[in-house]
């Protein structure tokens, strides 16, 4: 079995958690990024995932996580851009700028720069195909109202899809994942999920297993590149 690991980032809950774990389970080599110390983290590195702490939002720190990666493996897999944050544009602590600042850095600006410090791992890979793959957000393509920055950062990510599957093909597959609702927040109330489940035409939760069936889709296939596939329950058609 080749030795070379699938790198994901933001893994201490939820989509990137679920994603390692099950990578780990079928004997796949997990190198992950998390910002805050959980005991999922701990749990990973039992089961064998190489774990590094990398806030985005420091450009040292994203330096020093891709200088390790190069000097301490040969080659990579894939690179799943997991690693999130949703801030509404009311936020009171933080001023429209500082907002949008953020947003883009960690959503546009960190996987732009770890794309071009790792792609001759994935180029040089042993394997005869290697991938990309941004989780997105379907509002990329629609806009929001309340989150105009965080719908703005998504799209900028979507475009960096389209670039570097131009820039890395034929050898990497570099493609999107634009889900909807995923997992409600365990704070979320019955109000409000009754109000969004009725904006699909599923009307339910997509769940983990259905991004990682997704990924699992990208990255077995031998040609779709440069793509944005939804996971949005129909969505578009309501």
């Amino acid at each position: 079995m080749n030795s070379e690991p699938v790198m994901i980032t933001g893994v201490g809950k939820r989509v990137g958690l679920h994603l390692a774990q099950n990578f780990l389970i079928r004997g796949i080599p997990v190198i992950g990024t998390y910002r805050t110390q959980r005991d999922s983290i701990q749990e990973l590195v039992n089961n064998g995932a190489k774990m590094y702490h990398c806030d985005f939002h420091d450009e040292l720190e994203i330096q020093n996580f891709t200088r390790s990666i190069t000097q301490g493996h040969q080659g990579l897999r894939a690179i799943i851009h997991n690693a999130s944050e949703w801030i509404p544009d009311d936020h009171k602590d933080l001023t429209p700028s500082e907002i949008m600042h953020r947003m883009i850095q960690v959503h546009a600006s960190a996987p732009y720069e770890i794309n071009l410090k790792l792609q001759d791992m994935l180029l040089q890979s042993a394997h005869k195909l290697t991938d990309i793959i941004h989780i997105g957000d379907y509002i990329s393509s629609r806009g929001s109202q309340k989150h105009i920055a965080y719908a703005a950062s998504k799209a900028a990510q979507d475009n960096l899809t389209l670039s570097f599957a131009a820039k890395l093909a034929p050898k990497v597959k570099v493609n999107s994942i634009a889900p909807a609702l995923v997992l409600f927040n365990e704070d979320d109330d019955e109000i409000y999920k009754e109000k969004t489940l009725k904006k699909s035409l599923m009307q339910r939760e997509a769940g983990l297993d259905e991004i990682l069936h997704a990924v699992d889709y990208l990255m077995q296939s031998q040609y779709v590149t440069g793509r944005i596939l939804p996971v949005d329950g129909g969505r578009h058609l309501k």
